[in-house]
């Protein structure tokens, strides 16, 4: 291929065409400090963490070289005939467009074919990691233009080449300007030629052209990563400015640009919009009145009619370099629910013009899994029939297209094992939301709400209801100290919004809830009791009942309604607070605080930097088109419109940091005790979760270990210190002044702390994200809302006999519509879907883990480990002892194995909170 003809910056000669080389003026090497300003440093003497170049010795004239070569010299005596130095090349992978070498057909296209013929695509600039010993400011820089290599797999490649004066001292750091008219996705500079040997520097960013980009980007050296009391003397001034660009200190607070790097924060002020309808206005959630994590500030003017909310806009801000990478967005991805919510949901409302229609009969809902739905006014050989496969069909022969559904798993397996009590019992341990389940300790159970308010405080589940199932086992008072009760407590969290939501428009209702189960002798759990509560109102006094499995026909349908209600409790809990709030939302600060206070030269920055990727994109998509006004959660969830403020609630009552962390989770769970003996012993999500969180901690320790040394290094890190801060008071602000909050002083509590956040990002969401559509895609299973009461709640005459007359109808009824059934179902085969590009646990070594052979020898004793962990999942999952997951028609717990192909898999644990 053509390498370019035209002369580089450092010093070597090409031979170039007079026409192409006419007129060059020449460029001197370096800019003497930061922007061109003297920024004084102290000078290391004595650097280790800096890198020696190879020394050669080539004889040059001072005077009388070509005109054409032009020179990056180090200060040095003007005595001297010799310069010392060395060879250095810098190779640049830039990751190619998927449409094509860097796609944007056009005339920039055209222009920047010509940059990369001329060899001016990229200019590289060495960074000193030294000061000058003189002056104490940055010494020059060393430039260089790269031209194109050529292609290796699916990148691009240009190579910069540098003489390297010995007086220059180790190489710290590069400037990258794009010379492009395009952005592009630098991935990684090798710097080959030093002593030591090849030297990366990952970079996995955006660069945006240098008609946009406001100065040239600075990438870190990987070995230099380093505490910030270590930082070479020249890159002090560098590091600091930095952290100040992603701040966006001096910006001033207009919308953001998609091209900005800015993480600051703001409240959830944007889930409505009220200046579309009145209806549509939602409360803000953050600060006193409703705590809440804070998300990604986008600066967005404020709404005409509310001051408080901001307005929406179909593309949300994040920062560039937290975008889906190409890959993500044409797979399965955010984009894809997206797609589906815009494209599939209004064909769906076309098809079936009643939006309240329910399934007439079970075998309606059978027939989404080999009949499908017709869906006129979609291309499904458009881009989302491309990223749809599993769920959109078209039928050559009919001008429909067919959405049909992959048959979910768990009825693959067993089709009635939905109906079965043990079924119910055994997913609120190996389902999709295992984190619910608490040991009863007090009895009776209590309610406390002000009784002024909401009735009577005791539960309607009594000793004598309880001990009628229990009996040839144990008494409640030794099922207690046995700790053999064990309940899911929606009751207190409920309650008050039931009026709310049962006033709303849409076909919905709602109750605060308790469902009772006993801990048999072979460790699977039997139901005892559903309570359903109605708090006073309306005129009417309190309502409540205890509903159990019964012999005969009227209490057994009453026992399979009220478990829908106690399902569709436990899918929203699972929805907004186990999924979407204690991982999704919980999670955002953390990488705020994390790319605006820790360098990326900092070593814990590296350590999270992949368990925090698309995280911030998935959020900004959430309310865009799921958690907003509307959106898939109000349309398809119990709570409707209050879904979102009901997590604001339960974020305040209930969220912890120091809870986070597995094995502090299970003990608070009442009795789980973790490192004696679990509780219940074959719990699979405990189980698998607790291996899984000892192979991140020992990672993590190790890793800590080997850059904190010693004690008060933690305590006297200015940037671990200001991160945690920021973490505490503004990112999780509203709850500043909790007592619970880990300390910050010493490696174990920096180990605990890291661990706990990566545990959240990988484990927990995997644990309840990738089971959602084999779980939950049918939806007699687990249905997410519940339409009508109780028949047995204040009834009439005429409700009653209708009940008696066809008991299926009202199970039918309460189920949810059609139209949302179908688009939980979409939905959820999206979010459970694993992308191509998906990086798991374990599995791809980090350059800047690669640079440090201790860290490299760490990371590999973790990767093994994981890979051990499938092995031990597999084997329990074949031993007939452990029920709970193993048995005829049960679905093996494999949601914390940690790799997994493409798809819906249901296992598989990605690094970060991917979709």
């Amino acid at each position: 291929m053509l390498k370019t003809p035209v002369n580089h910056l450092n010093g070597h000669q090409r031979s170039s065409p007079p026409l192409l080389s006419h007129g060059k003026t020449a460029f001197i090497a370096g800019d003497g400090a930061v922007d061109g300003s003297a920024i004084p440093a102290s000078f290391l003497s004595v650097n280790t963490l800096a890198f020696p170049v190879k020394r050669h010795i080539r004889s040059r004239r001072r005077a009388g070289h070509s005109a054409g070569e032009i020179k990056a010299v180090a200060r040095q005596s003007s005595t001297a005939s010799v310069v010392q130095t060395t060879s250095v090349k810098a190779t640049v992978t830039v990751q190619m467009t998927v449409g094509g070498v860097l796609s944007n057909l056009g005339i920039s296209r055209a222009f920047d074919d010509v940059a990369d013929l001329l060899g001016k695509s990229l200019l590289v600039e060495l960074v000193s990691a030294e000061a000058d010993p003189v002056t104490g400011i940055q010494k020059p820089t060393i430039p260089d233009y790269a031209y194109r290599l050529g292609r290796k797999a699916d990148d691009l490649q240009y190579l910069a080449e540098f003489e390297v004066p010995e007086t220059f001292g180790s190489i710290g750091a590069i400037y990258i300007q794009n010379e492009h008219h395009k952005e592009m996705f630098v991935e990684s500079v090798l710097l080959e030629g030093l002593a030591i040997g090849p030297v990366s520097v990952s970079c996995e960013s955006w660069l945006q052209p240098k008609s946009v980009a406001k100065s040239k980007r600075i990438f870190f050296l990987d070995k230099v990563a380093c505490l910030p009391k270590d930082t070479p003397s020249g890159l002090k001034a560098l590091r600091e400015k930095e952290l100040a660009i992603l701040r966006g200190d001096g910006v001033s607070d207009g919308p953001r640009k998609k091209t900005d790097r800015i993480y600051d924060y703001d409240v959830y002020n944007d889930l409505g919009d009220p200046d579309k309808d009145p209806e549509f206005a939602r409360p803000v959630l953050g600060g006193k009145q409703r705590p809440y994590p804070r998300r990604c500030k986008t600066g967005r003017p404020r709404t005409k009619s509310d001051p408080l909310s901001e307005t929406r806009s179909n593309d949300v801000y994040v920062p560039r370099d937290e975008a889906f990478s190409e890959v993500k967005n044409l797979s399965f991805s955010g984009k894809t629910v997206y797609s589906v919510l815009h494209a599939v949901v209004p064909s769906l409302e076309t098809a079936l013009l009643d939006k309240d229609l329910g399934f007439p009969y079970f075998t309606a809902i059978d027939s989404l899994y080999n009949e499908g739905v017709n869906l006129p006014q979609i291309d499904s050989k458009g881009p989302l029939g491309s990223v749809l496969p599993r769920i959109l069909k078209a039928v050559e022969d009919v001008q429909n297209n067919i959405l049909l559904f992959e048959t979910p798993e768990m009825v693959d397996r067993d089709k009635f094992g939905w109906m079965r009590d043990q079924e119910f019992c055994r997913q609120t341990l190996a389902g999709l939301n295992p984190l619910s389940i608490r040991l009863v300790t007090e009895w009776p159970m209590m309610s406390t709400l002000d009784p002024a308010v909401y009735g009577p405080a005791e539960s309607a589940i009594t000793t004598e209801l309880v001990e009628k199932f229990i009996r040839g086992f144990s008494t409640v008072e030794d099922a207690i100290k046995d700790k053999r009760l064990f309940v899911l407590d929606y009751h207190d969290a409920f309650l008050p919004f039931v009026h709310m939501v049962r006033d709303q428009p849409m076909r919905t209702t709602l109750y605060g809830s308790r469902t009772l189960m006993f801990l048999t002798p072979d460790e699977t759990l039997m139901p005892i009791a559903i309570e359903l509560v109605r708090p006073p109102g309306n005129g009417k006094p309190q309502w409540k009942q205890a509903f159990s499995p019964s012999w005969d026909a009227t209490g057994a349908w009453l026992w399979k309604l009220a478990k829908v209600h106690a399902l569709a409790h436990d899918s929203g809990y699972h929805q907004l607070v186990s999924h979407w709030l204690r991982t999704h939302a919980c999670t955002e600060p953390y990488i705020i605080a994390t790319n605006r206070q820790l360098s990326k030269m900092h070593p814990i920055h590296n350590l999270l930097h992949p368990h925090f990727r698309y995280t911030m994109e998935i959020n900004g998509l959430a309310r865009e088109a799921l958690i907003n006004y509307n959106g898939t959660i109000e349309a398809c969830f119990s709570p409707g419109k209050y879904s979102i403020e009901l997590s604001s609630v339960l974020y305040d009552q209930q969220w912890r940091f120091d809870h986070e962390a597995l094995p502090a989770d299970l003990i608070a769970r009442s009795g789980f005790a973790p490192r004696v003996k679990l509780t219940i012993e074959d719990y699979p999500y405990a189980n698998d979760g607790l291996v899984l969180w000892d192979i991140i901690k020992d990672w993590v320790t190790n890793y800590v270990n080997h850059y904190y040394p010693e004690k008060n290094l933690v305590e006297t890190d200015e940037e671990l210190q200001e991160w945690w801060t920021e973490i505490r008071t503004v990112g999780h602000g509203d709850k500043k002044d909790e007592p619970w909050w880990p300390v910050l002083k010493t490696p174990e509590d920096l180990i605990l702390i890291v661990t706990t956040i990566i545990w959240v990002a990988s484990g927990h969401h995997a644990a309840v994200n990738f089971g959602q559509y084999d779980y939950a895609g049918y939806i007699p299973n687990r249905a997410t809302i519940a339409r009508v009461k109780m028949p047995c709640e204040d009834p009439t005459d005429d409700e009653w006999e209708a009940f008696k007359r066809r008991p299926e109808d009202e199970l039918l009824s309460a189920l949810p519509s059609q139209i949302q059934a179908t688009q939980v179902m979409a939905v959820l085969d999206v979010l459970s879907t694993h992308s191509p590009d998906e990086e798991y646990i374990g599995h791809q070594l980090e350059l800047t883990f690669d640079a440090v052979p201790e860290i490299k020898a760490a990371y590999e004793v973790f990767s093994g480990k994981l890979k051990e962990l499938e092995g031990i999942i597999d084997g329990r999952n074949t031993d007939d002892k452990l029920k709970n997951r193993n048995g005829v028609g049960v679905v093996p717990y494999t949601l914390l194995k940690p790799y997994s192909e493409p798809g819906v898999t249901s296992m598989g644990v990605p690094n970060s909170i991917s979709i």
